[in-house]
This record gives structure tokens, sequence and C-alpha cells, in this order.
């Protein structure tokens, strides 16, 4: 109980948390069964709260990685997906802003620019339409 009083786990992550703890002939999947029954651990509200947490400060393809390495269905992920889409590019012009401010001056810097949001998870294509923007907008008329 102490583990769900603080944020939201999913099944895979709190079965891996509890074993550890877990005596012979404790039932760890008994006690998850319970818990989901109650509705005290859902899979669903875990993956909504990754979501709601990372959207502003990582892409769809990082955000996709942690919930699928914290055990969440395939399906709920690709429910979240089209609405972190919506917003990614977005969140990856704000993430550039914070980081960066300024276009980049030469290609070195493009480069640069472009890893720092590629390793933040977002699609390549968003990256570029970011830098692109930057450039137009700093580039006199």
């Amino acid at each position: 109980m102490q583990f769900l009083a603080r944020r939201e786990y999913s099944r895979a992550e709190l079965h891996a948390r509890l074993l550890p703890h877990a005596q012979d002939g404790d039932d760890v999947g008994a006690v998850l069964d319970e818990l989901a029954q109650r509705n005290w651990l859902s899979d669903e509200r875990a993956a909504e709260q990754v979501v709601n947490q990372r959207r502003n400060r990582f892409g769809t393809q990082r955000i996709a990685h942690e919930l699928r390495q914290k055990g969440i269905a395939e399906n709920l992920i690709e429910e979240a997906l089209p609405q972190l889409k919506e917003t990614e590019l977005e969140a990856a012009r704000a993430v550039w802003q914070k980081k960066f401010g300024a276009a980049p001056g030469d290609a070195k810097e493009k480069a640069k620019q472009a890893r720092f949001l590629q390793s933040r998870g977002f699609a390549l294509d968003v990256v570029f339409k970011v830098l692109r923007a930057v450039e137009s907008e700093s580039s006199p008329p």
C-alpha cells in the first residue's frame, strides 16, 4: 500500500517491487489481483500518469519506450500515442527554447541541437521542423 500511496504503478512494476519482500508461501499474484479488483492498481492510470508527467519534456518515442519498460500493455501504449503526437511539435519547440533559445550558427551547432532533441525522444521529422522554423524566424527577409 505504501508504494501505491506515492504514485501509480503498473502491475508488472509493482510485482517486481514486491517480489523481494515476499516470503515463502506468499502469493504476490493474488495480492496484485486483489489490488486490481479494488481498483487500487491500474495499468491505465499508470500509463496516463507517465504520459502526463513526461509529455512536456520528452518525445513520443521516449515516452513509449518508458511505458514498455514499466510493463504497460502495447494496446494501452497505442491508445496514448495519438494524443502525444498532437502535442509533440509544441513540446519539442518548448524544450529547444529552454535549452538553446538561439538559432544554430553553423552546421555543427545545428547537429548538436538535433542530437539533443533526438535524445529526448522526439521524432526526426519533428526535430527538423523545429530547426527549420527557428532558422526561418532568425534569417533576415
